[in-house]
């Protein structure tokens, strides 16, 4: 059964920090590229970063570059999204997506981020 669970979203202060994590079960994690997408209320999903197969590669959203690291770690079948300096609108829910360019892919049920203060 293949499951992506997110989790480590919060309420956290403008200017503070989460690492939201994704663990992955039921497929070979290491062969799948991943990606964080949020979406905020009455908005579309976006796309905030990727991280390819091997963690070699990764890219990020304008509007986060600099303020959030993507990694992974194979061994754990773990993703992960440092955030930083986080702003009013970073709230959203956070989605994790693992996928192959063959057009196979997986998606969680998002993690809450609410930044407020």
């Amino acid at each position: 059964q293949v499951q992506l669970v997110e989790s480590g979203g919060g309420l956290v202060q403008p200017g503070g920090s989460l690492r939201l994590s994704c663990a992955a079960s039921g497929f070979t994690f290491s062969m799948y590229h991943m990606r964080w997408y949020r979406q905020a209320p009455g908005k579309e999903r976006e796309l905030v970063a990727y991280i390819s197969s091997t963690g070699g590669t990764t890219n990020y959203a304008d509007s986060v570059k600099g303020r959030f690291t993507i990694s992974r770690d194979n061994a754990k079948n773990t993703m992960y999204l440092q955030m930083n300096s986080l702003k009013l609108e970073d709230t959203a829910v956070y989605y994790c997506n693992a996928f192959r360019f063959s057009g196979m892919g997986y998606w969680g049920k998002g993690t809450l981020v609410t930044v407020s203060s």
